[in-house]
């Protein structure tokens, strides 16, 4: 979330405006806030996460969306970078969902620290949520709460796989950061390459 542009307005205008508006903005506290671009990174990893999920669930009644579908929580509008609802909600709309069961937020320096506490407050609030999951961009980690573990953070990393039992979906975090060059991802190729070189 960025804060380079914020004002007050009502949750009706809020609403009303997004739909036309040019650039998105989270709806906080009764204020708007207008979001930063996301780094090629971003895109990449969301976009991998999202190629994944709608593979895994097609033909099941759960819906994946990526960066443009808001969700409420508490009187607050969010843009997760994705989102899995399997369930209508009746405020349900073509814009905004209430009930999701997935959220995942790609962490960047200026985000990092909102999506940890504020944000996370919020969306653990929401009765419906099963997971959320928080994706480290400059370096290969991971960060799981989940309802079924009391929302205590579990840790994944490059050869790791994550099993979303609820939704009967399996990411492997390779695959999640498949295309991004960072230390971490240089690091797992070069054992990768050293281990059949080995055989």
């Amino acid at each position: 979330m960025s804060t380079a542009l914020q004002m007050k307005v009502t949750e009706d205008e809020y609403l009303q405006g997004e739909i036309t508006a040019k650039e998105k903005h989270e709806f906080v506290n009764g204020e708007a806030f207008a979001m930063a671009g996301a780094s090629e990174k971003h895109n990449i990893i969301s976009g991998n996460f999202f190629a994944e999920l709608y593979i895994q669930l097609k033909g099941k009644p759960c819906t994946p969306f990526i960066a443009d579908m808001k969700v409420s929580t508490q009187g607050d509008f969010y843009y997760p970078d994705v989102m899995i609802v399997c369930d209508q909600h009746e405020n349900d709309t073509d814009y905004v969902k209430y009930a999701p069961k997935l959220i995942v937020e790609v962490l960047s320096k200026s985000t990092r620290v909102f999506d940890h506490s504020i944000k996370q407050a919020k969306y653990l609030k929401i009765p419906s949520l099963e997971y959320y999951l928080l994706i480290e961009q400059d370096f290969c980690e991971i960060q799981l709460l989940s309802r079924a573990e009391r929302f205590i953070p579990k840790y994944y990393y490059l050869g790791d796989e994550i099993n979303f039992t609820a939704l009967d979906v399996t990411i492997s975090v390779t695959d999640i950061y498949d295309r991004i060059d960072n230390e971490d991802t240089a690091a797992y190729v070069a054992a990768q390459l050293a281990q059949i070189d080995d055989v």
